[in-house]
């Protein structure tokens, strides 16, 4: 969602290579944002049209590409946050993956979406619009996007997945996230019966802002790294 080189997942990004493993972070295709800018969203056509099995479908084609460029697979550890944590869920059934972290995970996704007479509203105009708090624009979502998610409802099904999970799963959630409940993060860890991991007064994104000038992670993320290199590594 445009979030690459956002705030400090680059620190994050050096973090796991300083710890030997390989690191590839992305943006998913229909982000908004452009390969000249990719923290804002200078691209809203492409916006307004993505959806969850695009972002799914963008993850897929990430992975089949490692299976034809590499003669012995390595290990693949998936970690995701937020909206992107719910996607590396539906891998939970993936034997090529040996591990995932959900960073602030959703556990849900199409309830995300409008519903009553919102939902009766954006049907007949084909597209609402939710303001960025950042940039400030007015972020267009088309009425296509929930027609994908329901015809492919049963893959978006991040509870079903996570019950029939055969990938291990480390959970972590900060207890003062506002933007995705830590009750989300129980639930998740209930399904797949594991303990959640919560980082005691963490935000959303785990101290990060954008921009981040510091040279250093903050606190929180940087214990979020250090769990999950842990988990990684057990």
């Amino acid at each position: 969602m445009g979030y690459k080189d956002w705030g400090c997942w680059g620190l994050v990004q050096n973090y796991f290579t300083e710890q030997n493993f390989g690191f590839l972070k992305y943006n998913v295709s229909h982000n908004g944002g452009t390969v000249q800018n990719p923290i804002d969203f200078p691209d809203l056509d492409a916006f307004r049209k993505n959806s969850y099995p695009k972002e799914l479908a963008d993850l897929n084609s990430i992975l089949e590409l490692i299976r034809h460029e590499f003669s012995e697979l390595p290990q693949l550890f998936l970690i995701g946050h937020s909206r992107g944590g719910g996607i590396a869920l539906l891998q939970s059934t993936n034997p090529i993956i040996s591990k995932i972290a959900s960073w602030a995970g959703i556990s849900y996704i199409k309830e995300r979406s409008p519903i009553g007479e919102e939902r009766e509203e954006w049907k007949r105009t084909g597209v609402y619009y939710r303001e960025n708090g950042r940039t400030k624009q007015k972020m267009p979502h088309d009425y296509s996007q929930f027609e994908e998610l329901l015809a492919n409802e049963e893959g978006m099904d991040i509870e079903s997945f996570c019950r029939q999970s055969i990938v291990p799963t480390l959970v972590i959630h900060g207890s003062d996230d506002t933007s995705v409940h830590f009750n989300e993060g129980e639930s998740i860890a209930s399904w797949l019966k594991t303990e959640i991991t919560i980082i005691e007064g963490a935000n959303h994104t785990f101290g990060s802002s954008q921009p981040w000038l510091e040279k250093s992670l903050p606190t929180h993320l940087q214990m979020v790294c250090e769990k999950t290199i842990h988990f990684f590594n057990q």
